[in-house]
């Protein structure tokens, strides 16, 4: 038995084909969270796949349910002794939609296919793809070994495309059941497609619309155009407020005091790079005095995600009567999350949009955390990773995107280390997202090799 077998088993199950085979029925489950039609799929993807899979690896498995979640959670233990460190997992078996209409031709959200060196899915990134190879790597060392040499407890959930809706509440209530000392898990992008990466956090995601609800109907623009306001032309000077014209957001409630010196040390290094079908990275976009890794993982952002006014399929010449935008900012730790609509609101009457009403989107708000670059597990799990890959793996202080880290580090008071199996050109929530396969056969390396070391010499608590 040794580390080196670890990682080999680890990469033979991918070798076999099995891995493609196990990823093509999870695919073949459309978890859609969003969508009530596929209520029932939720349940099964837990009771059909993640439950018999913990099972065979001596997890006892348990359903909980949340009066707000939109599916139900999988909570799975694995205690082998006193005194060893407790390993906290996590994945959510829920996907974005399938716009099944917007594919590739001779591609299907629902069936998992290989083109090149891509598997192409809904899900096989995110997250499916990632807690698999994390569960697969697991097996692959309890079988070698005969035991884990820690404790293990994993929770699976079905709602986190629709901001994890009751996970917060359930941590709360069940803490203890929850307790351990370090999350371990996988979800979003590397830094890019060859660099394995860890990160240590999430910034936060706030969704919410401006609208401008100005009369019923609309009316005669030959007529009343001139004389009437146009919601259109209001709603669009008022976004265009709270950035400059490249992008720079001018609420200074919404931006850090600074960039703490330790997020920048650990971002020298990063260079974001999407691949071949990523985009281009707009320079004169943003921040002016940050680098894109700094703009991305240690500053603040916002967008437009969508507008309407009047009729865009059949545009009528009348004054319009509404306008609506959903708008996204995503920020970093120190933002206080209480006072983002209130420092919107208070910035739209200062420049004299009263008439734009500001309104939360959806409850559930991702909140922004990291860890601190210097923990000694940060520095155990980069040295874990690169003698596994023979690579410098990327530190990033936090994802770009969010997730519901604070829920694992704040309520349950978790170390929370991610390792992602994905790259940002991965195509993750629109159609064609895919895995290149490069990275899932390294990812089980990595996974098993991580998970080796947890048991021969993990970090004192």
């Amino acid at each position: 038995m040794s580390r080196e077998q670890a990682v080999a088993k680890a990469q033979a199950y991918f070798d076999s084909g099995m891995m493609k085979t196990d990823l093509t029925r999870l695919v073949a489950i459309p978890t859609e969270s969003q969508n009530p039609d596929r209520a029932e799929e939720l349940p099964r993807y837990i009771d059909q796949e993640m439950i018999p899979l913990l099972k065979s690896m001596g997890f006892t498995c348990r359903i909980m349910t949340h009066p707000k979640a939109k599916g139900p959670f999988l909570f799975a233990e694995r205690f082998e002794a006193h005194g060893l460190p407790t390993i906290f997992g996590y994945g959510h078996g829920d996907v974005i939609r399938g716009l099944d209409k917007d594919w590739h031709e001779g591609l299907s959200p629902w069936q998992l296919k290989e083109i090149g060196d891509r598997w192409y899915g809904r899900g096989v990134v995110d997250n499916k793809g990632q807690h698999l190879i994390n569960l697969q790597a697991l097996k692959c060392v309890l079988e070698l070994r005969g035991s884990l040499g820690f404790n293990s407890k994993y929770l699976i959930e079905m709602g986190e495309e629709m901001g994890s809706p009751g996970l917060r509440e359930l941590c709360m209530e069940h803490a203890e059941l929850f307790k351990a000392d370090v999350l371990i898990a996988s979800d979003g992008p590397r830094l890019n497609q060859d660099r394995p990466t860890l990160f240590l956090g999430s910034r936060g995601g706030m969704t919410f619309d401006l609208t401008i609800d100005a009369r019923e109907g609309g009316h005669h623009s030959g007529n009343w155009g001139g004389i009437l306001s146009d919601p259109g032309i209001q709603l669009a000077h008022a976004l265009a407020t709270i950035t400059s014209p490249t992008g720079q957001i001018r609420i200074h409630e919404w931006v850090p005091k600074e960039l703490p010196a330790a997020v920048s040390r650990v971002l020298v290094d990063c260079e974001i790079d999407g691949g071949t079908d990523g985009p281009t990275i707009d320079p004169n976009w943003g921040e002016p005095h940050l680098t894109p890794a700094e703009q991305v993982f240690g500053w603040c952002s916002f967008d437009i995600l969508a507008m309407k006014v009047g009729n865009p399929e059949t545009p009528v010449n009348a004054v319009p009567p509404k306008a609506w935008a959903r708008c996204q900012l995503r920020f970093v730790v120190g933002i206080d999350v209480d006072d983002i609509l209130p420092a919107l609101r208070r910035h739209l009457d200062r420049h004299g949009f009263g008439m734009v009403l500001v309104n939360q989107s959806r409850d559930e708000v991702f909140h922004a955390t990291r860890l601190d670059p210097d923990d000694v597990w940060v520095t155990w799990a980069l040295a874990s990773l690169a003698r596994t890959t023979n690579k410098k793996p990327a530190l990033l202080p936090n994802l770009g995107g969010s997730l519901p880290n604070d829920i694992f580090s704040e309520i349950l008071g978790l170390r929370t280390i991610w390792v992602p199996h994905s790259y940002p050109g991965c195509s993750q929530h629109a159609p064609n997202e895919h895995l290149p396969v490069a990275i899932a056969r390294e990812g089980l390396g990595m996974m098993a090799g991580l998970y080796w070391d947890l048991g021969e010499n993990a970090p004192a608590l």
